[in-house]
């Protein structure tokens, strides 16, 4: 009598209706009945779409789900397993409609906009390839989208065996060279940024093709580039009439080239970027005779140049009116006076960042007059310059004088100015215009003569420093000679300061 009495219960159980799960919650949060959206679960994630007809009941649609796929024809149908004692048949589901069948997939339901849109937040965050040229394997649709010209505004060419024999590299180039040749005009297009890293034999033809394919070219670097002529700048510039920023940094470029393309291009560049050059008499002749009103960032890095005597009389350049940025660094020292960078700068008064280390015979009495009223980056250090140089000792109050309400960053590394010359410089940031707090976050002085006292004075009024660089102090204690980064280190510093014994 058991046993009829336990298939009772179970029967009962069955019929009575199954409680709702979190899942069926969730479910109908997502996609109520009757809101017009279709669920597609994934691996990882759950897409919710919008519904092209009626909108199904979740009855009906876990009837499609549940529908039996029918056999094939010419295969018989398996058999089911026979049981000793069978479930009682479900209850009767209403068929589906024709128009309810299966999803066509959700590929093809995203429009060709949106899928552009999603394409380019990838590309802006990690570029163009590899992503793009995987996409366009997944299906059609992706293949479109990633065959948009909007998304190829930013490329990077790198020569295929930058590290192979000549032989094969100048061959490889060649078959990068026939890819390009279908590139440019079919993804290249709406090009605005192109870099050429460590390109040998074959930089002319490319730049011909860019010249050919993308007139909407603004930027251009060639790094580590060779065979960079006068002819394919000058190309360049008459057919990318939108050109206004160039990067020539470690590539072997002769000078005439450079004055070639200023003579062209000048009057629209606005950044310009030169290094390891040779000779750079004549580029440094061309900048300041040319007129360059919308030029915004000048770097001349590491160029050996001797600049002959310009003579009483001669009247001053054009100069740079918009100019921001000026770098004539150097690793080792240059002959940079205070006559050329006044030349330079005459008429550059919205500059904020001025870097000018290695030039041993920039005076602070030079820089002070520069016309700048608002500079926020100074950078004066002196690396590996030889000993025999004669350095200033006096003068540096000039230069905090004058910037110590904008300065962010400065940079006195190397310089020979005298313990109580650095104590009045460094004062002038203890009272500020207005009592406000100076905007002081980086202080380099190594290798200066700078005294205990005046450190602490210097980190006691500037609470916003992060940066402290006292390595090869000879006036501090022992054991505080290094760099301090970040607001806990600096104030440590402070800390020891207050409390060390005076060096004797």
């Amino acid at each position: 009598m058991a046993a009829p009495a336990s298939r009772q219960v179970r029967r009962r159980a069955r019929a009575a209706p199954r409680a709702r799960s979190a899942e069926d919650w969730w479910w109908d949060r997502l996609a109520p009945s009757g809101s017009g959206y279709h669920l597609l679960p994934s691996d990882s994630m759950l897409l919710v779409l919008s519904e092209p007809g009626p909108a199904r009941t979740r009855a009906q649609r876990r009837a499609v789900r549940r529908t039996p796929r029918q056999p094939t024809p010419g295969h018989a149908a398996a058999k089911p397993k026979a049981t000793l004692r069978p479930d009682p048949a479900p209850s009767p589901v209403p068929a589906p409609t024709p128009e309810e069948g299966p999803d066509a997939g959700w590929g093809d339901r995203i429009p060709l906009e949106i899928l552009v849109q999603i394409f380019g937040l990838l590309v802006a965050a990690d570029g163009p390839m590899p992503f793009l040229g995987r996409a366009a394997r997944v299906c059609r649709r992706w293949q479109e989208a990633a065959s948009q010209p909007a998304l190829w505004h930013t490329v990077t060419l790198s020569s295929p065996l930058a590290g192979r024999p000549a032989k094969g590299r100048v061959k490889a180039e060649k078959k990068l060279l026939a890819s390009l040749e279908w590139l440019m005009p079919n993804r290249f297009s709406q090009l605005q940024r192109l870099t050429l890293i460590h390109w040998k034999s074959q930089v002319y033809p490319v730049l011909k093709l860019v010249g050919e394919s993308c007139p909407r070219l603004t930027f251009l670097k060639l790094s580590g580039c060779h065979g960079v002529t006068a002819d394919a700048l000058v190309m360049l510039a008459k057919a990318c009439c939108q050109l206004h920023s160039l990067d020539l940094q470690h590539s072997m470029v002769e000078s005439t080239a450079v004055v070639s393309f200023l003579e062209e291009a000048g009057s629209r560049m606005r950044k310009l970027w030169l290094t390891y050059s040779s000779q750079t008499t004549a580029i440094l002749g061309a900048l300041l005779g040319s007129c360059c009103p919308q030029l915004q960032v000048l770097r001349l890095l590491n160029l050996m140049w001797l600049p002959k005597p310009l003579g009483r009389g001669v009247a001053p350049g054009p100069g740079f009116p918009s100019l921001e940025e000026l770098c004539l660094a150097s690793s080792t020292c240059n002959f940079v006076s205070n006559e050329v960078l006044g030349r330079l700068l005459h008429r550059s008064p919205n500059l904020r960042l001025l870097d000018l280390r290695g030039c041993a015979r920039i005076t602070p009495a030079g820089l002070q007059d520069l016309p700048c009223r608002e500079l926020e980056q100074l950078h004066l250090g002196l690396y590996g310059t030889s000993d025999r140089l004669t350095l200033a000792k006096e003068g540096s109050p000039l230069l905090t004088q004058k910037w110590c309400h904008t300065l962010r960053e400065l940079d006195l590394s190397g310089q020979g100015f005298s313990e109580k010359d650095l104590e009045q410089a460094l004062a002038a940031f203890l009272s500020t215009p207005g009592g406000s707090h100076p905007a002081l976050c980086s202080l380099n002085l190594r290798g200066t003569r700078v005294t205990p006292s005046t450190v602490s004075s210097v980190i006691s009024s500037c609470p916003g420093l992060l940066y402290l660089n006292l390595e090869s102090c000879r006036c501090l204690p022992r054991g505080l000679k290094r760099a301090y980064r970040g607001l806990e280190e600096v104030q440590w510093c402070l800390e020891q300061l207050l409390t060390s014994p005076l060096p004797s």
